[in-house]
């Protein structure tokens, strides 16, 4: 999938299943509100054959906060963040680093430690830096037998909330039983397999865990993925199948078999999947006037029971869908393409082209939305507007683009050309169900520090409803504080770029550059140079992301569309 222009799209676990989520947040005890980001432990001292426990720290932290009541990102999320910033997953970092990527995904506390053993004992060091008002906590220390791990490490995390906190409720038995029990053996073959480079040993790892843990669903979602990267929907489905409702990545699984169903060309099942998935979300989404949308209004959804009933037949009741999907996500070019494609099935050439346009306005940087945007012009009987926008594409993206393209595609009744969402983002659903919960929470945060991130995801709440003034009020709070805020000049750019301020979201990414670099930032700022027709400073921006984190994916698929194309009169 493609990502969205302004929008972080790194996993978060939520603090307990989504279906539950708005229940829970209620009872969450008080303080320690925020988002935790975790990175591995460091070995300081253990043998290299327990390097895998670095990483394995981490998970378990992440599941003990997430079992415990909080919100945390996963190891996926951090992964993501890092990737962006140029660096392997695997890199040690400073304080200042990883105050940096937690800065770039505005967490509230940042989980950090060591380890050593002698083989027998354990040693386990965990600290906590706050990220506003910065301050690092007092270190947590416990010791004990190595095969004691799963429960020293409960302590660990229980005494990393209670000594942060003195308002923290649970007493260290309540907490343990929020824990799943596991066998360390069973344990370490999950870590080893989520680290493996290659499918057959993380295959074979993630067998064994499920073997040894029968009744977790952990490695059956990781073998789910893994079968599901490699396009085996049959066997995807058969792992999804082990992961239950009450398990914070259901909503992931539910999703994933939708897709597998479309994939498979079983769109009726697919709708299925897909209403179920809406039905229980708005079930989550209790407080829905101030959310803006209702829980299963989520964009990927809506786009992929618009497929399924598309494949149908199902024609209005799918354009619905994707009406919605548009108004909801207004940088994602997928929903106006896919309006543009049942447009053509009926035949309505003109509002199709229309369609396509939008689309195109959106990522101007895709050659399939010109082209079919050309090719509907063409239909439709308006060559003129069809040879302007011709020229216009090879101008923008080169010479050979739209001949790339297919353009005697035939748009059959099967819809076989739509874009199918292979990927959930749980960023903004997070950020959904959190604000259906703020209602319950809100004389509880009153009496709670409003940090600058808090702010930050209130904004970002706000954009996902729509609410662009209230949104600008949020990110504008925050610089009142903080003129030189990296993440709410970002917010600020783009409420400009919704509202179509393109030279005032460029100056906000701008300043947003000035206080932190990033190439996820100067990759937004080309994609709003190309907008502006600013060809060669769109190219300049794109490169420097590269320079910044070669391998980000988005700045390289946006680079090699932009290498063709002709200089304008942009400055360098």
């Amino acid at each position: 999938m493609s990502p969205q222009n302004f929008n972080s799209r790194a996993l978060v676990v939520l603090s307990a299943a989504l279906f539950f989520a708005a229940a829970l947040c209620a009872q969450q005890p008080p303080g320690n509100r925020g988002v935790y980001l975790v990175f591995p432990f460091e070995n300081a001292g253990a043998s290299p054959r327990l390097d895998w426990l670095g990483e394995g720290l981490e998970e378990l932290t992440i599941q003990a906060l997430s079992a415990g009541g909080q919100q945390v990102y996963s190891h996926a999320g951090r992964t993501t963040e890092m990737e962006r910033n140029g660096l392997p997953f695997s890199a040690k970092l400073s304080r200042a680093g990883m105050l940096r990527v937690a800065q770039d995904l505005d967490a509230d506390y940042v989980v950090f430690g060591s380890f050593t053993s002698d083989g027998k004992t354990l040693t386990i060091d965990s600290r906590v830096l706050r990220t506003d008002a910065l301050a690092l906590l007092p270190p947590i220390h416990e010791t004990g037998p190595l095969d004691s791990l799963m429960e020293m490490h409960s302590k660990v995390v229980w005494r990393l909330l209670s000594e942060s906190d003195k308002a923290y409720r649970p007493a260290l038995a309540e907490f343990s039983k929020s824990q799943r029990p596991l066998r360390l053996d069973a344990f370490e073959h999950y870590i080893r397999g989520l680290l493996a480079n290659e499918d057959e040993p993380r295959l074979r790892e993630l067998r064994e865990a499920s073997r040894l843990e029968p009744s977790w669903p952990d490695p059956y979602f990781a073998l789910a993925e893994t079968y599901f990267t490699r396009n085996d929907c049959a066997t995807a489905l058969s792992f999804l199948a082990h992961v239950p409702p009450a398990h914070d990545r259901y909503v992931e699984a539910l999703f994933s078999t939708g897709v597998c169903r479309l994939q498979m060309n079983q769109p009726e099942r697919a709708e299925e999947v897909f209403t179920s998935l809406q039905t229980a979300l708005s079930g989550a989404a209790k407080n829905e006037s101030q959310a803006g949308a209702s829980g299963g209004d989520i964009p990927e959804i809506l786009n992929n029971l618009a497929v399924a009933r598309a494949r149908q037949g199902k024609t209005s009741a799918a354009q619905a869908d994707l009406r919605r999907a548009t108004d909801f996500d207004p940088d994602e070019d997928d929903y106006p393409f896919n309006l543009g494609l049942l447009a053509m099935q009926t035949g309505d050439f003109a509002s199709a082209a229309t369609a396509f346009r939008e689309a195109s306005e959106r990522k101007p940087d895709n050659p399939e939305d010109r082209a079919l945007l050309v090719q509907s012009l063409e239909k439709a009987g308006k060559k003129a507007e069809a040879d302007q926008e011709r020229e216009s594409a090879a101008e923008a993206l080169g010479p050979n683009a739209l001949q790339s393209v297919p353009m005697d595609a035939k748009l059959d009744a099967s819809f076989r050309l739509a874009r199918i969402r292979t990927e959930l983002d749980t960023t903004a659903l997070r950020l959904e169900i959190a604000a259906s919960g703020s209602a319950a929470n809100s004389a509880a945060e009153t009496t709670s520090v409003d940090s600058s991130a808090s702010h930050i995801r209130r904004g970002r709440q706000e954009l996902a409803a729509g609410r662009l003034d209230s949104a600008e009020n949020e990110f504008r709070g925050v610089l009142r504080n903080e003129p030189a805020n990296a993440a709410a000049h970002r917010g600020l750019a783009e409420v400009n770029h919704r509202r179509g301020k393109l030279d005032d979201a460029v100056k906000e990414l701008q300043a947003s550059l000035a206080a932190r670099d990033s190439a996820q930032v100067r990759t937004m700022l080309a994609r709003v140079y190309l907008e502006q027709k600013k060809t060669d400073l769109a190219r300049t921006e794109v490169r420097r992301a590269l320079q910044l984190a070669p391998n980000y994916p988005e700045a390289k698929q946006l680079l090699e569309r932009l290498q063709n194309s002709k200089p304008n009169g942009g400055a360098q």
